[in-house]
C-alpha cells in the first residue's frame, strides 16, 4: 500500500436502492463480453534487446528507498528492495507476464498442474532437473514442506505476516523421484499458484529461530540469477554479484548495486553519475525528458506514444539548458504500476457511515477528469480504473463501476438528500470544541490562505516544475532546486500536525475547466450563510432534490452542516496526491459538501489517520494481484469485533464490508473452475462499487529514469523483472559504454 499517489502484498442502487438480483442482472451482462479482462492500458518499457547485442559484464547502480530491514517477504517489515532482492536471488514457481498473469517459470519448473480433485486437490509440481542451492543442494520436497510448516499458521513461533494458502495444505510428499513434490489441499484452493514464490530453503524455513532472525539480514543459501554479496547498511547498498551455480542463461551483468536515495535526491544522483536506474517523480521525469528527443514508446508498450509534456523545446531557460546537458545520456521510460489510487471514505463514524451519502460522493466525482489531470501531462493513458481487485488485463478485470454509476450531480445530490441533507438549512453555532459532522472536522483550521480552485491546483502543480527548472534553479544546486517546490507547502504545515487545513472553495474562484463559479451565483458560503439558509427548498421534506438550476448551497442536517475532513500526507512526494484532494473537494461542492483538506506528516498519514480512522475522505493505493480472492479478501472483507471488544479490520480501512461479498470470496478461492472464480470475483466487485467504501479513480504513473544504454529494464509494468537479461548494450551500438563506477 503506498499514499504517495504515484503501494503491498508481503497485501447499487440509485436513490432507491436495486435489489441483489438487478444488481446480479447487470453482472452477468457485462460478463458476456468474450474478454472483459481487455489489455493492459500501458505495457513495458524496458528498451529491449535481444541477449547477443548485451555487452557482457558491468554494474548496474539501481536506486531504492530502503536497504530492507529484513530479506523475508514473509516478514510484516518486509518492503519493496526485500521483493527485488528475493526475484534476483530465490525461485519462484509462477512469475508475471506483461499482462500480470501468471506463467510458469521454466527456470525451476518443467510442469505444476492440478492432477487430482477428489477427494483431495492435489497438486503435482515436477521441478527442473539442473535446480539447484546455492550451495550445490537440489531443491526439492524438503523445502516445499519447511515452507510450508513455516507459513501454516498452526506454530505461532513463527513470526509470520501472513499464511493466506498456506493453511489449506494438508501434506507435502516426495513424488515418484526427487523432482516430483505432490501438494495435498485439505481444501480447495483456487489461487495455488501464488504458492512456493518466492521459495525458501528449508535452511531458512525449518525452524522458528531461522525464520524470525536468521534471513533477517543475510541470505547463505539462495537460488538466482544472482546472489546476495553483502549489505552496507552504513552506506545504505545492497551488492547482488553472478551466482556462479546458476543453470539458466548466465547474468550478463557481472553486480547489481541497489542504492538507498530519496525520491527528492534522485534526480541530483543521475545527473552526478552516481545512479544507472532510477524510478522518479513527475517534476524530476520531465526534467529528465529535456535530454533525451522524443521516442515512442517500445513495441512492448501497448499505450500511449505521447511524448512526456513539459517545457518547449524551442525556448528552454538557461536552467533547462543545462537540465539538457547535465541528464544526457538518460531517457525516461513510461509505464502503469499494477496498482491504483482511490478515494477511500471512512464508513465507520460519521455522515459517510451512511450508504446514501458514501454514494453521493461517489455520484459527484468525474473521474474521467481526475485520471487525466494525473496522466495526460505525462503522455499515458488516462483512463479511470473499472475495479477495486483488477486492473486491464489482467483475468479478473471487468469494469463493473456501472454498478454506482457515473458522474451525475442530480442524482448525488438526490441520494443525498434522501439521506436527510438538505440544502441550505440551518445550521448551529457549535459550542467550543463540538464537533462539526465530518470525523474530527473541529481540528481543522480555516482561513488559513491555502483555498484552491481546480484551475489554481492545477496551475499551482505547473509552477512548481517550473520552478525546479526554471530561473530560480540558476542560483541553487539540484537538491536545493527539488527541495524549493516544497517550500509552500512546509511552511503552512506543522511538524506532523494537520496546521495546514483549509476548506476548499471558500476563495470562490473559477472552475479550470468549465470557467464557472463555484458557488455558481457568485457569492460565498461560510458560517453565516450557512445559517442563513433561504434556497429555494431547503426545507422540503428528506428525499427531494434541488430544483434543477438552483444555487448549490452547503447541505446541512439537525442543524450541522455536511463537512469532510479529507486528509492527506504533507511530503513533497505527495504533491500529485494533494492536487487530486483540490480538484475532488470541488467537485463535492458542487453538490453541497464542503471540505476541509488537512495536511498530516508522512509519518503519521497512516498509522494515526488512516489505520485508527481519523479520517473522512483519503488517497491512497492499493496492488492489484493475480489472486484477488487470496490477497484482497483483507482489504474488503466486513470488520468484526475482537475479543477484546475493539474492531478487526484487518486491512479494510473504510470499515465498510458485506457479508455477501465475503461469500463471494469464499466461493472463488474454493473453486477450481478458473472461469467461475473470475466470475466470482468480478461479482464481488460490483458489489464493493455498490457499497461505496472506496472509488478507484487511475492506475499509478510508473517513470524510470534510465541511461540509454541500459536494455531490459525500465518501466516493467505489470512484468516481473528478468534480472539474467539486463544489461548495456554493446560498444557500438550509438550508447555510452556501460558504467564501471562503484
Amino acid at each position: 500500500m503506498s499514499h504517495d499517489g504515484i503501494a503491498t502484498r508481503s497485501v447499487m442502487r440509485s436513490v432507491a436502492f436495486l435489489g441483489a438480483s438487478a444488481l446480479a442482472v447487470s453482472v452477468l451482462a457485462g460478463c458476456s463480453d468474450p474478454d472483459p479482462a481487455g489489455k493492459p492500458l500501458a505495457g513495458q518499457d524496458i528498451a529491449p534487446a535481444a541477449r547477443a547485442e548485451i555487452a557482457e559484464g558491468g554494474t548496474l547502480h539501481w536506486a531504492v528507498d530502503a536497504v530492507p530491514e529484513t530479506l523475508n517477504t514473509f516478514q510484516s517489515d518486509a518492503d519493496a528492495t526485500t521483493t527485488r532482492i528475493a526475484q534476483a536471488t530465490l525461485p519462484s514457481m509462477f512469475r508475471f507476464d506483461a499482462a500480470g498473469r501468471p506463467e510458469r517459470n521454466p527456470a525451476y519448473l518443467e510442469s505444476a498442474k492440478v492432477v487430482e480433485t477428489e477427494p483431495k486437490q492435489v497438486v503435482l509440481y515436477k521441478l527442473n532437473q539442473q535446480a539447484v542451492w546455492s550451495d550445490g543442494r537440489e531443491i526439492g520436497a524438503a523445502d516445499f514442506a519447511a515452507q510450508w510448516r513455516a507459513l501454516s499458521g498452526k506454530d505461532s513461533a513463527y513470526w509470520t505476516a501472513r499464511n493466506a494458502g498456506y493453511d489449506r495444505i494438508e501434506k507435502i510428499q516426495r513424488g515418484d523421484n526427487d523432482l516430483e513434490v505432490r501438494v495435498t489441499f485439505g481444501q480447495p484452493y483456487a489461487d495455488w499458484r501464488s504458492l512456493f514464490s518466492p521459495l525458501y530453503p528449508k535452511e531458512v524455513m525449518g525452524t522458528p529461530d531461522s525464520f524470525n532472525d536468521g534471513a533477517r539480514r543475510k541470505l547463505k543459501v539462495s537460488a538466482g540469477p544472482f546472489v546476495l554479496k553483502a549489505i552496507d547498511r552504513k552506506a545504505g547498498e545492497v551488492l547482488l554479484t553472478r551466482n556462479p551455480r546458476w543453470w539458466g542463461e548466465r547474468a550478463k551483468l557481472s553486480e547489481i548495486v541497489l542504492r538507498a536515495v530519496p525520491r527528492d535526491e534522485r534526480a541530483a544522483a543521475l545527473a552526478a553519475g552516481d545512479l544507472d536506474l532510477a524510478e522518479v517523480d513527475p517534476a524530476a521525469a520531465k526534467r529528465i525528458a529535456l535530454a533525451a528527443p522524443p521516442r515512442p514508446q517500445s513495441p512492448s508498450a501497448g499505450g500511449s506514444a505521447t511524448p512526456l509534456m513539459g517545457p518547449q523545446r524551442r525556448t528552454l531557460t538557461s536552467a533547462q539548458k543545462r537540465d539538457k546537458a547535465r541528464f544526457r545520456g538518460f531517457e525516461v521510460r513510461r509505464s502503469l504500476e499494477p496498482a491504483y489510487t482511490q478515494l477511500a471514505l471512512n464508513g465507520g463514524e460519521g455522515p459517510l457511515a451512511d450508504e446514501r451519502v458514501r454514494r453521493g460522493v461517489a455520484r459527484a466525482l468525474d473521474r474521467e477528469k481526475l485520471a487525466k489531470l494525473v496522466l495526460s501531462p505525462l503522455g499515458l493513458p488516462a483512463e479511470p480504473v473499472g475495479s477495486h481487485l483488477a486492473l486491464s488485463g489482467q483475468a479478473a478485470y471487468a469494469d463493473n463501476s456501472g454498478a454506482i454509476g457515473g458522474q451525475d450531480t442530480a442524482e448525488a445530490q438526490a441520494l443525498l438528500a434522501d439521506a436527510g441533507w438538505v440544502p441550505g438549512g440551518p445550521v448551529e453555532e457549535r459550542k467550543k470544541g463540538e464537533k462539526a459532522a465530518g470525523s474530527e472536522a473541529d481540528k481543522s483550521k480555516k482561513g488559513s490562505g491555502s483555498e484552491k480552485s481546480e484551475k489554481d491546483a492545477g496551475k499551482k502543480s505547473e509552477e512548481k516544475s517550473e520552478k525546479e527548472s526554471g530561473k530560480e534553479s540558476e542560483k541553487k544546486s539540484d537538491k536545493d532546486s527539488e527541495k524549493e517546490s516544497g517550500k509552500k507547502d512546509s511552511a503552512k504545515d506543522s511538524e506532523g500536525g494537520d496546521d495546514g487545513a483549509y476548506i476548499v472553495g471558500e476563495d470562490n474562484k473559477a472552475d479550470g475547466d468549465e470557467g464557472e463559479h463555484l458557488a455558481q451565483d457568485g457569492k460565498q458560503y461560510g458560517s453565516k450563510q450557512l445559517q442563513q439558509g433561504g434556497v429555494p427548498g431547503a426545507y422540503a421534506p428528506q428525499g427531494t432534490a434541488a430544483p434543477a438550476g438552483a444555487a448549490v448551497r452547503p447541505l446541512a442536517k439537525d442543524g450541522k452542516a455536511l463537512t469532510l475532513r479529507f486528509v492527506v500526507p504533507q511530503g513533497e512526494g505527495s504533491q500529485s496526491l494533494r492536487t487530486v484532494a483540490d480538484r475532488i473537494g470541488i467537485m463535492l461542492e458542487r453538490v453541497g459538501i464542503r471540505t476541509v483538506i488537512s495536511k498530516v506528516s508522512d509519518e503519521s498519514y497512516f498509522k494515526d489517520h488512516i489505520a485508527s480512522g481519523q479520517y473522512d475522505l483519503a488517497l491512497y493505493s492499493w496492488p492489484t494481484s493475480a489472486y484477488p480472492a487470496t490477497d484482497a479478501r483483507p482489504i474488503y472483507a466486513k470488520p468484526v469485533p475482537a475479543a477484546d471488544g475493539s474492531l478487526n479490520v484487518e486491512q479494510n480501512y473504510t470499515r465498510v464490508g458485506t457479508d455477501q461479498v465475503d461469500q463471494l470470496f469464499d466461493q472463488a478461492i474454493a473453486t477450481l473452475d478458473e472461469s467461475e472464480s473470475r466470475s466470482l470475483i468480478r461479482k464481488a466487485d460490483s458489489r464493493i462499487w455498490a457499497a461505496a467504501g472506496s472509488i478507484p479513480l487511475y492506475q499509478r504513473p510508473q517513470l524510470t529514469a534510465a541511461r540509454t544504454n541500459i536494455a531490459n529494464a525500465g518501466a516493467f509494468g505489470f512484468g516481473t523483472p528478468l534480472y539474467e537479461d539486463m544489461g548495456f548494450l554493446k560498444k557500438g551500438s550509438g550508447a555510452p559504454a556501460p558504467s564501471s563506477q562503484g
